[in-house]
């Protein structure tokens, strides 16, 4: 099996419907019932959301600024980290992301490449 990583775009779950403490619960749930079905399965390896702020450093001189500073539906959110048979396999995983009920939201699959050392 190949290791993949989802990457979480968009879908900011503070605009539905007013942004009720319920509803952004009732989204939680809703996380916690996919990722615990990957977890049953064997296929989650690890997922955290991120925070929107953070450094950059970019370039030979390694010059730091803060941000990153994109549009929200550019910005990574969180990840998920799942084991998965093929890309096919994997992007079926992904079909299942919560984040998929916003217009806006964004599933990006990348397969882990092996680090040889």
């Amino acid at each position: 099996m190949a290791e993949y990583l989802l990457l979480f775009r968009g879908g900011d779950p503070s605009t539905m419907e007013g942004g009720s403490p319920e509803k952004m619960q009732e989204h939680m749930q809703l996380w916690m019932k996919w990722m615990g079905g990957l977890q049953e399965q064997g296929k989650l390896i690890g997922a955290q959301p991120l925070f929107s702020t953070g450094k950059v450093l970019k370039g030979t001189k390694k010059v730091i600024t803060d941000g990153p500073f994109m549009e929200g539906k550019e910005m990574v959110g969180g990840y998920l980290a799942c084991k998965a048979s093929s890309y096919d396999e994997a992007v079926e995983i992904s079909k299942g992301c919560p984040i998929l009920i916003f217009e806006d939201g964004i599933v990006e699959v990348r397969e882990i490449r092996e680090l040889k050392m």
